[in-house]
């Protein structure tokens, strides 16, 4: 079995954050030539490039940038793991490692956790938003605890993952006020050319969609698409067009962004996973975090 040495590993994330062999070396108290032939050695190791020069710095490449994340969450483990010590056993908060799909609405991935922050245990959230492919491999190391994704577990997926449903809400169209109020009459006929803003096409919600306007005979113009839901909400917010959200938290998404609801799509549902390693949730915070979603949340 290969061994990672996390010397190594320090030497490339000090590398990482500082921007450069010198700052890196000055903070490390190393001669930059040492810093530069223990990074090599790294790379060898990996048998993948981290850094490339551009012009006068040193730019992470894409192995370099997925390197650099788990990084980040090794040390900052280490980091928990001192304080814990120093702070004692009996006074360490309960950790929850959560890994959030870049397609879930914020609004809901809150109002989901909010129960884990309620408990009379102290619980430490950390929170890593990522694509779901990426987020399932740091499920699979056991580097989470669970993922919110608007997915379940892919079929075929190399990933030993369960697939809990937490819910499903109803979908609606929603806009600046002068939008909703010219596109509510006629609804859902009134998106027939309409300007929309949708979720990027790798999203069951946009798939759902795209299946209800074939449906309904509805050619919208889709105008932007986005894989983050707060920032579609943000440009529909300024009046670029009509853009679809989950009903559950339709209040939420008109007292934060001044909009009002145009019409529900349909049938058309959107459905919300723990993904978790175990078959049976035993992690106190998410069996909180479940059993809140299906009683209170998605009712």
């Amino acid at each position: 079995m290969r061994w990672l040495n996390y010397q190594h590993l320090l030497y490339f994330w000090t590398v990482a954050r500082e921007g450069s062999l010198t700052a890196a070396s000055a903070k490390l108290r190393l001669a930059p030539s040492t810093l530069s032939g223990q990074i090599r050695t790294l790379e060898s190791f990996l048998g993948q490039k981290l850094l490339a020069r551009q012009g006068r710095h040193l730019a992470l490449t894409e192995v370099g940038r997925l390197v650099n994340r788990y990084a980040e969450e090794i040390f900052a483990l280490g980091r928990d793991l001192l304080e814990d010590l120093e702070a004692g056993v009996a006074r360490t908060p309960l950790r929850l490692n959560v890994g959030i799909a870049d397609v879930v609405p914020k609004l809901i991935a809150r109002r989901l956790l909010q129960p884990a922050r309620e408990l009379a245990t102290t619980v430490k959230i950390v929170c890593r938003e990522d694509k779901p492919d990426r987020l399932l491999g740091a499920l699979a190391i056991h580097a989470l605890d669970i993922i919110i994704s608007d997915a379940p577990v892919p079929a075929g997926s190399n990933v030993n993952a369960y697939s809990h449903l937490l819910g499903e809400s109803g979908v609606g169209f929603f806009g600046a006020r002068e939008l909703a109020a010219k596109y509510r009459r006629g609804f859902p006929g009134s998106l027939d050319g309409a300007h929309l803003l949708l979720p990027t096409e790798n999203t069951s919600l946009r798939r759902s969609l795209e299946e209800w306007f074939a449906a309904e005979g509805i050619r919208p113009r889709v105008d932007a698409e986005f894989d983050d839901g707060a920032l579609l909400s943000a440009f529909g917010q300024d009046g670029m067009g009509l853009f679809p959200v989950p009903l559950v938290i339709r209040k939420d998404v008109e007292a934060q962004y001044g909009v009002r609801l145009v019409g529900v799509a349909g049938q058309v549902r959107e459905r919300f996973y723990a993904l978790s390693v175990d078959r049976r949730i035993t992690h106190p915070a998410v069996v909180a975090i479940t059993r809140s979603a299906r009683r209170d949340l998605f009712v």
